[in-house]
């Protein structure tokens, strides 16, 4: 896969290469809905993708949308997303892409920071932000998908048709700004990701070359930035019917279909989609492998259970096909990847023991080093800020997939950056916010987010190894530790859920989870175990990240404190 130049580099060119390589393969399959014979889907070849997105692209030119313009596009996973993802980096435009899970209330906060001067989305998008005032002051012009408001994405592309057909693709260079992306705030404020053309042809780059992705495979996008490589890959895209901010209460059968009709090779599903999928009753009456197509399953965004993994490879995949799971955050991805085969011959029990989730080595060209925990910002890189291999520290990495700052966040870019001044790799290190450490063949083990941490009198306590010894209980679905503050002194306490198809009483678990507690020296020090009797709070965008912050609080009303 090559750049336009040496020294030009536009994300969108990978699309008109696999036009010219593979211009009858269907690019894009998108559910349009049910008749007799089953659900009906609309086609495009990778021709037809790439001839609708410059038609947009060079629409969007006359109307103004040139490069650098900052352009909102909040449509749902399409054909016409894909055409019109394309055609602004064709153009060279900034796409701004904001979660709609996120709530209405930061939904505004973002998109009003972003300042876009353009406004692309679907009837919905485009009445909330006129009633409730998103980037007011900012927007310029506005297009409609899918409706009859004011200028619509089809009177764009007739524009488009309208004028000679030159291919449409910026020089945009490594730098040049292409797309800020919102993260989910699960853990904090959303902050909009300043991505560069140089960081997604990376991250394209450094997808193909360890997964093998070969064009002409197909993969079903359960994921909608996640979605956005599978045409520059060369992979035919199956848009599945589903609520893309609630993957953990997808339909499984909207997920297992697909993926038989049409020889699905590779997924990328949230470990709540995955959990969903293979407890469904579907599964049982399926002789294994339930999916023979698939040559791999990619889950991010939450450790995936060694429970899933392992019913995954059991049931749903062939021999030759594992599930892998990546690491990484919205500001650099990937970072480093293990496979299933791995993780349930080896890690795992580890895992279990208390020693954090193994996610494996780096990936590609990315380095990464351990630092010691500070809450301070660090403004300039020293290798003596590196702790030992086998020591807890806040997990750094370097490389051209990382991305260097955050859109107006000053503060937090300085937070969460570390100017590296060294001739031979100069750049930024990014603070990835997580907890692990380097084991003695480089791997990486991660032990929660450092804003988690619970911090007692006599040191500090880390989520995951801690939450890991509690998990191995066969009636406990999943616990998450905290802090509660009580007369003055943290205390850690252990929130636990039971699996929905237990009848294990709550008292019984609890007199369990104690003597589990005398395992490690760590959990020793867990003060507290709450039972709670609903479903943990979860992240909106992967329905996998467990909201401990909330948690929080409700173990400090349990128990008379606050949290800590």
């Amino acid at each position: 896969m090559t750049a336009v130049s040496d020294t030009t580099v536009n994300i969108a060119s990978h699309l008109p290469a696999m036009a010219a390589r593979q211009p009858d393969t269907i690019a894009l399959r998108v559910p349009i809905g049910r008749d007799a014979d089953g659900l009906r889907y609309a086609e495009w070849t990778y021709a037809e993708l790439d001839r609708a997105s410059d038609e947009i692209a060079r629409g969007l030119q006359r109307m103004g949308v040139t490069r650098g313009t900052r352009t909102a596009l909040l449509v749902p996973p399409s054909a016409e997303f894909f055409a019109l993802v394309f055609a602004l980096f064709k153009v060279g435009a900034v796409m701004v892409c904001v979660d709609p899970g996120i709530g209405v209330k930061n939904m505004g906060k973002c998109l009003t920071e972003a300042e876009p001067e353009a406004f692309i989305g679907v009837p919905k998008a485009q009445v909330a932000r006129r009633l409730l005032g998103w980037a007011r002051g900012y927007v310029k012009m506005s297009i409609t998908v899918g409706g009859l408001l004011g200028t619509t994405l089809n009177k764009v592309r007739f524009l488009g048709q309208s004028t000679c057909e030159t291919s449409v693709l910026a020089d945009t260079q490594p730098d040049d700004l292409a797309a800020i992306l919102f993260t989910s705030g699960s853990t904090g404020i959303p902050k909009g990701v300043v991505y560069t053309h140089g960081n997604f042809d990376a991250q394209v780059r450094a997808l193909v070359d360890h997964f093998d992705i070969q064009p002409g495979e197909v993969d079903l996008c359960t994921f909608p930035l996640f979605a956005l490589y599978a045409p520059a890959m060369g992979m035919t895209a199956v848009i599945p019917r589903m609520d893309f901010t609630r993957p953990g209460s997808v339909d499984p059968r909207e997920i297992i279909e697909p993926v038989r009709r049409f020889g699905v090779t590779n997924m990328f599903g949230s470990p709540a989609l995955l959990r969903r999928v293979i407890d469904t009753p579907d599964v049982e009456v399926v002789p294994p492998p339930v999916l023979p197509s698939l040559k791999r399953v990619i889950s991010a965004g939450a450790p995936v259970p060694a429970t899933v993994i392992k019913q995954w490879t059991e049931r749903m995949l062939g021999a030759d096909a594992d599930v892998h799971t990546p690491y990484g955050a919205t500001e650099s991805l990937p970072v480093a990847c293990i496979a299933g085969c791995e993780i349930l011959g080896e890690t795992s029990a580890q895992t279990d023991e208390g020693r954090g989730v193994c996610v494996g080595r780096p990936v590609g060209d990315v380095a990464v080093r351990v630092i010691r925990i500070t809450d301070e910002a660090i403004d300039t890189w020293a290798d003596d800020l590196c702790v030992d291999d086998g020591q807890i520290g806040e997990i750094v990495v370097r490389g051209p997939a990382v991305t260097a700052s955050y859109h107006h966040r000053p503060d937090q870019t300085r937070l969460a950056k570390i100017a590296d001044t060294d001739a031979h790799g100069g750049g930024v290190w990014h603070r990835m916010g997580d907890l692990g450490y380097l084991d003695e063949s480089g791997r990486v083990w991660f032990c929660g987010r450092k804003i988690q941490r619970v911090k007692l009198p006599d040191g500090d306590l880390y989520t995951i190894p801690c939450e890991a010894v509690f998990n191995t209980h066969p009636a406990v679905r999943r616990t998450a530790l905290v802090g509660v503050q009580r007369n003055g002194v943290v205390q850690a306490a252990l929130c636990f859920e039971l699996r929905t198809d237990t009848s294990a009483n709550p008292v019984e678990i609890h007199r369990d989870l104690k003597r589990f507690a005398e395992r490690t020296a760590d959990t020793r020090r867990i003060e507290h175990f709450l039972y709670h009797s609903g479903q943990f709070p979860v992240d909106i965008r992967h329905n996998a990240k467990i909201g401990r912050e909330k948690l929080a609080k409700w173990a400090a009303k349990q128990l008379g404190g606050k949290p800590a």
